[in-house]
């Protein structure tokens, strides 16, 4: 038999009259549990609420593709509760040891309503924060999937600089012993100074570092005549230098020059060490070229994450939309254009650390998985009525109408299972709403535009 001391010692219950505890201990079924029996299985109709008196119980069972584990202690409540609209249990429960529960049906929630009006109330704030830690859980799954869609994008895209910068390192190890043969080749002729002059002269003008390289027509004739050239002069080894030169622009006459001022060897050790000037100059420049890839990429995921930064802060518009451009770059540059639109000067918003990256995060990403990866976005902003104005457009199929209207709606996704949790836009709301923003929508077949209003930085609330 339940004692009224058990049930008060369960915070619920706490300071409830004698009356309202004995009806419910008459209305109650009390269980006694063995240790590894099950009460309640996922799946089951959600038809009652369970007060646990004693013994240690646990739950486990599957929301959206999650495992969900929790334990139960005695004090807990755990099952349906007064107004929730539960039809099936989501989670199964079993005892681990010897256990005490009460079992109160779901079918009695109206005389309880009625009855228990303190209990009602202290349940349904029960209720609320269930809600509230499942939703936390669930935005926290989210949040983790993008970011790990994010890293693995941005794995590949420092990927490919770091490979470029590697291969140019290596290559250029090599292409120093060549330079430094081809110098000490030339260090035991006797050159004039008019010589020396000529040679330097050559090696500064093939080497200048913004030379546009040609088309590769232009560079297949170039090649076919400097190695034309080089063979008139006895010179029969030399195609892969006449390649080297054809890549920068290196006309044929300039080459001429050389064999004009020098006997033919003294010419190929000049040609081969300025070859090798050309193609250090050529992978120094891809070296820096791509470590600086590689310094705008951290810089953009440090933009993103606001780290070191305060947690309120004046962040221009513009330039968050470009941070997560370039963060979703290895999405976008399978085949989708981005059209541009800024206001010429800068938008400057309040913003909580990085949150309105994860506002365009979502936008574009769902943007970009509309047109299947190929299509065109369209970023505009402007200013309007002490907003900073952000449009996202799609040229893709568009939302369906029945699909428009709950597309903010916490837990609602169109993707399969497993690819979205339906958090993404509901996570947009709120974010924009704590901003003081609003976010819009419009879409037909060929046109899905979001629209975000957030008060300028300085504007009235």
């Amino acid at each position: 038999m339940v004692e009224k001391s058990e049930l008060l010692r369960v915070p619920v219950f706490a300071d409830l009259p004698d009356d309202q505890l004995d009806w419910f201990i008459s209305q109650a079924q009390e269980l006694h549990l063995k240790a590894g029996e099950t009460y309640s299985r996922q799946g089951d109709p959600a038809d009652a609420m369970f007060v646990i008196l004693e013994g240690h119980l646990h739950g486990r069972g599957e929301l959206n593709g999650e495992t969900i584990v929790f334990d139960l202690e005695p004090g807990d409540v755990t099952g349906v509760l007064p107004y929730s609209r539960m039809k099936q249990f989501t989670v199964g429960q079993r005892a681990e040891t010897d256990s005490r529960a009460l079992r109160f049906p779901a079918s009695l929630f109206p005389d309880l309503i009625q009855k228990m009006p303190e209990l009602t109330k202290r349940l349904v704030g029960l209720m609320s924060d269930r809600i509230r830690e499942v939703t936390r859980l669930e935005q926290q799954r989210d949040r983790l999937v993008s970011l790990g869609k994010l890293s693995a994008g941005l794995a590949h895209e420092l990927n490919n600089p770091a490979s470029a910068a590697k291969r140019a390192a290596s290559q250029l190890g090599h292409m120093l012993k060549k330079i430094r043969d081809a110098s000490l080749e030339l260090g035991r002729r006797d050159l004039t100074p008019t010589q020396k002059s000529e040679i330097e002269k050559l090696e500064t003008s093939f080497t200048q570092p913004d030379v546009v390289p040609p088309d590769p027509l232009t560079i297949s004739d170039l090649e076919d005549q400097i190695d034309s050239l080089l063979r008139s002069h006895g010179q029969n080894d030399l195609w892969q230098l006449a390649a080297e030169l054809a890549r920068r622009n290196i006309k044929p006459e300039m080459v001429e020059s050389l064999f004009a001022n020098l006997d033919g060897d003294t010419a190929r050790a000049a040609l081969v060490r300025i070859a090798a000037s050309v193609e250090i100059a050529s992978l120094l420049h891809e070296i820096e070229s791509s470590t600086s890839r590689i310094s705008d990429l951290v810089g953009a995921i440090k933009e993103y994450t606001h780290m070191d930064q305060a947690p309120v802060l004046n962040v221009d518009v513009v330039k968050s939309l470009e941070t997560t451009l370039t963060i979703l770059n290895h999405k976008l540059k399978q085949g989708v254009a981005v059209q541009r639109d800024y206001k010429g000067i800068p938008l400057l918003v309040n913003s909580f650390g990085s949150e309105l990256n994860q506002v365009w995060t979502n936008i574009i990403d769902n943007a970009i998985d509309a047109m299947h990866g190929k299509g065109e976005l369209r970023v505009r902003t402007y200013s309007d009525d002490g907003c900073a104005v952000v449009e996202i457009t799609d040229n893709g199929p568009g939302i369906p109408e029945e699909v428009e209207p709950h597309i903010f709606e916490p837990f609602f996704t169109t993707k399969g299972v497993g690819e979205g949790t339906g958090l993404g836009l509901d996570t947009v709301q709120r974010i924009v709403k704590k901003h003081r923003g609003n976010i819009q929508v419009s879409s037909k077949p060929g046109e899905t535009r979001f629209q975000v209003w957030l008060p300028l930085a300085g504007a009235p609330a």
